[in-house]
């Protein structure tokens, strides 16, 4: 699949570092550096603006090693870019950790997935197939 891209920073293109990636790299596109206080969130620019397909989206997820080593995430993993958005992408991350953490230029601060969606259509009815679960839900079937 092909993706029309406009890349306004001065880094490379987003792009899968093994065969079996199946996210990309997003990095921060600052003039400056930004430090994120313990509990804080901001919304950093890539410089990237793309045309999706209709029928796909970009899924903008936390990467594990900042969020495992420094407590930095995604605050509203998975964020979703819709096919007919023009605009920058951006990545909301939030500080979970105690400490300050300070995102520079080019930092690696996210990764971006292509998923194929779907669109449904609801059909109302006045009841639901029966199942073993039923409405058990929210660690109804235990822990291990």
């Amino acid at each position: 699949m092909t993706i029309k891209i406009i890349n306004r920073s001065n880094h490379e293109l987003p792009h899968y570092e093994t065969i079996a990636s199946a996210g990309m790299d997003l990095r921060a596109s600052l003039s400056e550096p930004r430090t994120l206080k313990p509990l804080e969130r901001t919304i950093v620019g890539t410089g990237l603006f793309m045309e999706l397909p209709v029928g796909y989206e970009a899924q903008v997820r936390p990467r594990s090693g900042l969020a495992a080593k420094k407590g930095i995430t995604v605050l509203n993993a998975p964020g979703t870019i819709d096919a007919d958005y023009r605009g920058e992408v951006g990545v909301i991350l939030v500080n979970l950790s105690n400490e300050e953490f300070t995102i520079n230029n080019g930092e690696r601060i996210a990764q971006m997935v292509i998923a194929k969606h779907e669109r449904a259509e609801w059909q109302e009815v006045t009841e639901l197939t029966e199942t073993d679960r039923g409405e058990g839900g929210f660690g109804s079937t235990g822990t291990k």
